[in-house]
C-alpha cells in the first residue's frame, strides 16, 4: 500500500473515489435513450462483445453497414463511440473493455 504525506491526504483520495463512484452508479441507473446506448448498457452488463452482439441481433437492429451486427462493430461503436451515447457510459465502457483487453475480466 501507498505511504501518504497525512492523513488527511489519504482521506481526500478516498473521498474523491467515492464521488467518482457515486458518478457511475447515476449513470449506469439512467435508461438508455437510444439503440446505441442499449447496446453500451449491454456491453458493460456482459462484459462481451459476442454477447453483446448476440442481444442486437434478438432485436434485429442493423449494424451501421446495413447488416447483422458483429463482435466487431460492438467494439468499434465502443472505440468511435456515437453522438447518441452519454460520453460518461461510453468512458465506463472504454475502461471496461481496456481492463479486459489487459488483465481479463474486470469487475
Amino acid at each position: 500500500m501507498k505511504s501518504y504525506n497525512s492523513i488527511e491526504e489519504r482521506i481526500d483520495i478516498l473521498q474523491s473515489r467515492i464521488a467518482a463512484y457515486k458518478d457511475e452508479i447515476e449513470t449506469l441507473e439512467t435508461e438508455p435513450k437510444s439503440n446505441n446506448e442499449r447496446i453500451i448498457f449491454k456491453f458493460i452488463e456482459t462484459g462481451s462483445t459476442g454477447k453483446t452482439k448476440d442481444f442486437v441481433r434478438e432485436l434485429g437492429i442493423k449494424s451501421p453497414r446495413d447488416s447483422l451486427y458483429s463482435s466487431g462493430d460492438v467494439s468499434k461503436l465502443i472505440k468511435d463511440g456515437a453522438d447518441d451515447i452519454n460520453p460518461a457510459l461510453l468512458e465506463i465502457a472504454r475502461a471496461l473493455a481496456s481492463a479486459r483487453n489487459k488483465n481479463g475480466p474486470s469487475c
